[in-house]
């Protein structure tokens, strides 16, 4: 990939950076409703084997509040950790992003977070009204590969 929306791929690759997290920034900080506004209208987030993905707006808000009732008791604080991104222009001009995510969990008064689950993510990006979104969110959890 050599260019992206009149920039360079260094521009984009910044972009795409400065996305990310703010993205998981939202999703740790529980502000769902700002995170699914991250995707496209129509977007797609599949992020628990087994499961269907959730799809619009108000379905990916849905997902994020059912799934996280698990905490409810249990107070935790989650960090999601993006690396090892790699990019690659579509012929559409939409982006295919992959990378490497690790989970952190830390409860209060224990000193080491628990790590995991480690996943490996396609995502695929587009440039709507200059603001990158994601059209869609494949989450693939490496204990079952």
């Amino acid at each position: 990939m050599t260019t992206v929306v009149n920039g360079t791929f260094t521009d984009t690759y910044a972009a795409v950076l400065q996305f990310y997290a703010k993205q998981v920034q939202l999703l740790d900080s529980g502000r769902f409703e700002e995170y699914a506004a991250t995707f496209t209208a129509d977007g797609e987030f599949q992020h628990t084997p087994g499961l269907p993905a959730a799809r619009t707006t108000a379905g990916i808000i849905a997902e994020l509040n059912s799934f996280n009732t698990r905490f409810d008791n249990d107070p935790v604080q989650r960090r999601h950790w993006f690396n090892m991104i790699n990019l690659t222009e579509r012929t559409d001009g939409a982006i295919d992003a992959s990378f490497y995510a690790l989970v952190l969990t830390t409860r209060p008064g224990v000193k080491e977070p628990l790590v995991g689950p480690s996943c490996f993510v396609n995502d695929v990006l587009v440039f709507e009204d200059g603001e990158l979104r994601n059209r869609s969110r494949k989450v693939g959890h490496d204990q079952l590969f």
